[in-house]
């Protein structure tokens, strides 16, 4: 179905000339708020004109709306059952030591490879395998930040909040139940803050890498923002006036879906002068997602920093250029603020890519693709072999053609999200202790009313994982205990794109003959889908 010349559509690009570089592009916690994805108000010039010149992906998934699980899925190209990674507190190594990641991979044939900023999740950097050289160090004039605040009153907050809680939790505290404010507007330059840091750090790198032209460089770069905290210079601030900023359309969860299909903002939640329980009210909420639009315009920026760097040093017309986000954000979309769903608002990212000899420019697809894709995309346009681990399909004949017949689904997870940390790892103790206990307590109650036949603590909380997959119009979401896959579910929901693109409603039990057929697809699995 995908076209029996997937290999060699785009034979051309590395046929008679030298291997391409790489500008790997990362963006933390980036929803599609772009222009070039039709935001009627980010400030995104960059992106945009990276889009205006690429192939932009409309309709892009990951594989775990999580830190850590999409990146290893994405960097590995390897999904979270084969990983088996599925939250944000234990290491790819410690559970795959002999995975083959991309930039391993390229490095085995003749790629250097180095990164700045967060690429893998903390604790995955993976230095001994995955990247050939150090970044730069040493920037005359240029101060490293330390923390993640500028100014002083948020940094003692900050600090006081962690001593406190520390005191009281210990090392439970460290995994972020005191992380200062929820966001900083400062009159500082860019490099004070880490992203703005990291991109002089690139660039100085950039420097370095093209004294070798004989030896392509793969370049990764990897930006914090728009996760929280949403610390951004006032100057990005100032691009926004809050009175137009649209909020949320639909602020409540989907009519008849799961009880524990969304959380309680927990990650928000723990930021200093946020409410910890109820609604956060109107004011406070649109100063939030003024904060998160800031963070994606600083963002634009430091990236459009890195695009010009490239064409300054002569390497453009050699380099691929990808930019990816590993998950989406609830902006109080359906009443919750974070990741960490398996719905659409979590679920879709955004995706865009350029290289020097595509023909078909300024084009968008509505082609069904994953994160975890990327790998062998980047392999095929290297002329490098795609590994056998690769659970991925490269989507390199789009960009020939961006209205191939493609996917007929695409495949995300995720464990429990009302009764996990906003890592994905069961609860603390200590979390029952905090603040949280009272919420927790509400979600408990709530799901033991829908569910009172089957509710047990155990298995919603250690066992339960929604299962969603994304066709072309629907979106199925199966919620099975992982001890029993073959079982029946213990829920189903499904939302109809073509009547209800923003999932308000749950249709299952309307639609029976629609969710025993794509029950039957999921079933199949990724590799029916291609």
């Amino acid at each position: 179905m995908l076209g029996i010349a997937c290999t060699l559509v785009f034979a051309c690009f590395v046929h008679a000339a030298d291997q391409p570089n790489i500008l790997f592009i990362a963006v933390d916690d980036l929803r599609p708020e772009l222009g070039c994805y039709g935001s009627p108000i980010a400030v995104s010039p960059n992106l945009d004109a990276l889009a205006r010149d690429g192939l932009l992906f409309n309709r892009a998934y990951c594989q775990q709306a999580i830190c850590r699980p999409s990146r290893a899925s994405l960097m590995t190209g390897a999904r979270p059952e084969s990983t088996g990674l599925f939250h944000n507190y234990v290491s790819l190594r410690e559970l795959q030591p002999d995975i083959i990641t991309l930039p391993q991979h390229l490095i085995e044939h003749g790629y250097e490879t180095v990164y700045t900023g967060k690429i893998f999740h903390q604790g995955d950097t993976d230095e001994e395998n995955s990247w050939s050289r150090e970044p730069v160090r040493k920037m005359p004039g240029v101060k490293k930040p330390s923390g993640g605040f500028a100014l002083p009153e948020n940094q003692r907050i900050q600090s006081e909040d962690r001593k406190a809680m520390i005191a009281k939790y210990g090392e439970a505290a460290k995994r972020g139940l005191a992380s200062g404010p929820a966001y900083e507007c400062a009159d500082v330059p860019d490099h004070a803050y880490v992203d703005g840091y990291n991109t002089l750090q690139a660039i100085a790198t950039m420097k370095e890498l093209a004294q070798q032209p004989d030896k392509p460089f793969f370049l990764a770069l990897g930006f914090k923002k728009p996760h929280l905290n949403w610390v951004a210079p006032k100057r990005y601030w100032d691009m926004y006036d809050p009175a137009e900023i649209p909020m949320a359309e639909e602020d409540h969860a989907p009519s008849a879906g799961a009880s524990m299909g969304l959380h309680a903002s927990f990650e928000l939640r723990t930021r200093a002068g946020i409410p910890k329980s109820g609604p956060l009210g109107p004011e406070l909420s649109r100063t939030l997602k003024h904060a998160y639009l800031a963070c994606v315009s600083y963002v634009d920026a430091q990236i459009g920093k890195a695009i010009a760097a490239l064409e300054e040093e002569g390497l453009r017309d050699n380099t691929i250029i990808v930019v990816w986000g590993d998950h989406g954000w609830h902006l109080g979309d359906m009443g919750v603020w974070g990741k960490a769903t398996n719905y659409e608002i979590a679920t879709r990212v955004p995706l865009m890519i350029w290289t020097p000899g595509m023909k078909t420019r300024g084009a968008k697809t509505d082609a069904l693709v994953e994160l975890v894709d990327i790998f062998p995309t980047l392999c095929e346009l290297s002329g490098v072999p795609i590994p056998d681990h690769v659970e991925g399909h490269s989507f390199v004949p789009l960009l020939e053609n961006p209205t191939l017949p493609w996917k007929t689904a695409v495949f995300s997870q995720y464990p429990n999200p009302a009764l996990r940390e906003w890592a994905a790892n069961p609860l603390s103790p200590a979390m029952r202790e905090t603040w949280f206990g009272p919420l927790i307590t509400e979600v408990e109650t709530r799901i033991e009313q829908q569910f009172p036949d089957v509710w047990q603590r155990d298995l919603f909380e250690q066992h339960l994982t929604g299962f969603a997959m994304r066709t072309d119009r629907y979106r199925l979401v199966v919620w099975k205990d992982r001890r029993d896959l073959a079982a029946d579910p213990v829920f189903v929901e499904l939302f109809d794109h073509e009547t209800d693109p923003r999932e308000t409603t749950n249709l299952a039990t309307e639609n029976p003959d629609v969710v025993n057929a794509l029950m039957d697809q999921l079933h199949a699995g990724w590799e029916a889908a291609l």
